[in-house]
């Protein structure tokens, strides 16, 4: 089951993310609006200017348990240098790094193969995406078509929605609505985003379709 195959801050020239980093939580819910599980997205200052991104999800259906793990290492600019995926799905244990560097991204799974692809001279990974994007959102634009990197290359493609109010908790509140068209080298996802109009831009609510039906994100306040 993937919930977010493809999406899924130095200070001064990241607008759009707190100074100190951020934690933030979420729940996932079914379709129906049972609880799944839950969600946690983390921003910190590493050395050298970078910044760590960590994204988990722990979700759960009758007899298939969902513990994924991403971390993505940044330059000031967002571009990856690093990105780590463990994922956990029933019984099935995957580890994966991408390291991105000098025009190239090597992919090696943790007891298995390595593979090597061009990329441009500032790449991202999925993780590393969703932050340039509220970046973008932040100084009132919208990313470009581009490649993020998940395994491969998914092509990554944004309209802005407008403005909808949208409900986190028990509250009401205005959102810049994204739409993100990703596609992969055998599959599409359309992905709803509904980003806040903090200066921040918290992402409020992301909706995720599935062959099971559209899951939703949604921030604990």
């Amino acid at each position: 089951m993937k919930l977010l195959p493809a999406f899924l801050f130095t200070i001064a020239a990241f607008a759009g993310v707190p100074n100190a980093g951020e934690e933030l939580q979420y729940n996932i819910t079914w379709p129906s609006g049972l609880s799944l599980g839950e969600g946690r997205l983390k921003a910190s200052k590493a050395e050298n200017a970078n910044w760590t991104f960590e994204l988990q999800f722990d979700a759960a259906v009758p007899g298939f348990a969902v513990a994924d793990r991403y971390t993505s290492l940044t330059n000031a600019e967002t571009c990856s240098l690093t990105f780590d995926k463990e994922l956990s799905h029933g019984k099935r244990r995957t580890q994966e790094r991408i390291t991105f560097g000098d025009g190239t991204a090597t992919r090696e799974t943790i007891g298995g193969g390595k593979s090597t692809l061009k990329i441009p001279q500032c790449a991202r990974d999925a993780l590393a995406f969703v932050y340039h994007l509220r970046q973008e959102v932040a100084a009132g634009r919208i990313p470009k078509s581009q490649n993020v990197y998940y395994g491969g290359p998914y092509q990554a493609t944004l309209e802005y929605g407008g403005t909808q109010r949208v409900k986190v908790g028990d509250a009401m509140e205005n959102a810049d609505r994204i739409i993100v068209n990703v596609r992969g080298p055998a599959s599409e996802l359309r992905i709803e985003m509904f980003v806040g109009k903090d200066a921040s831009r918290t992402p409020l609510v992301v909706k995720v379709p599935s062959t099971m039906g559209e899951f939703t994100l949604e921030l604990v306040r």
